[in-house]
């Protein structure tokens, strides 16, 4: 994976399109010009909603040829890990506030192969996901509270997008900083500018007119 932070990637979430045609709507953001796509799993306990597992996951990577970034917002990311690994996710987040050994699971991923992602919520500081930055690939930093799509941009936890964007720089390490809530073409703007280059959007890309406009808008093109 690139260690250019400065290169914009767009992940569309599914959770945004038609569930009726999942993969028609995967294969409809990949011909827009997406580079990922975002994958939201919900359990019912960590979030309150629920959404899909794994057997999406297989499907999704039979219909398109996007880097699937898998985000698991469920109490027990380490008892469910290989499920989502042999389903074929490329890049797996995890969550800090969950139940579980956050170092072992993040090993567990990247001995799989997969880019090993570590999810903070939007009122977890940075401090306690600090120990983790040396071994990830990417910092996910949730801009809204997760278990609903379509909420307001949380602009305080740009802060944390900031000093992980220092911490990164000052000691030589290589995650990306990934966001996702509310993320459309201003608030896009304003995670960039803050040091995020991975932007999850949801409502903004599927339920645009111009899907690839869209996308366009979001990398600040």
């Amino acid at each position: 994976m690139t260690t250019d932070f400065t290169q914009p990637i767009v992940a569309p979430s599914l959770l945004a399109g038609d569930f009726s045609q999942l993969g028609e709507e995967a294969r409809r953001v990949e011909a827009a010009g997406a580079d990922w796509l975002h994958l939201d799993v919900m359990d019912g306990h960590f979030v309150d909603n629920i959404s899909f597992g794994p057997a999406v996951v297989a499907a999704m990577k039979k219909s398109v040829g996007l880097t699937l970034d898998v985000h698991l917002m469920i109490s027990r990311p380490d008892h469910y890990l290989k499920r989502f690994i042999d389903a074929g996710a490329h890049s797996i987040h995890v969550h800090l506030e969950a139940k579980h050994d956050v170092a072992a699971t993040l090993r567990a991923i990247r001995e799989a192969g997969c880019l090993a992602g570590l999810a903070i919520n939007p009122g977890t500081s940075l401090a306690g996901a600090r120990e983790y930055l040396p071994n990830i690939d990417l910092l996910l930093v949730m801009t809204v509270n997760p278990g609903f799509g379509g909420q307001e941009f949380i602009a305080s936890t740009m802060d944390k997008v900031s000093e992980a964007a220092r911490l990164r720089q000052e000691n030589g390490w290589t995650f990306h900083i990934e966001v996702d809530g509310g993320i459309k073409a201003d608030t896009a703007r304003v995670a960039r500018e803050a040091g995020a280059n991975v932007f999850v959007a949801g409502t903004s890309v599927f339920r645009a007119g111009d899907a690839a406009a869209a996308i366009k808008t979001i990398r600040g093109q």
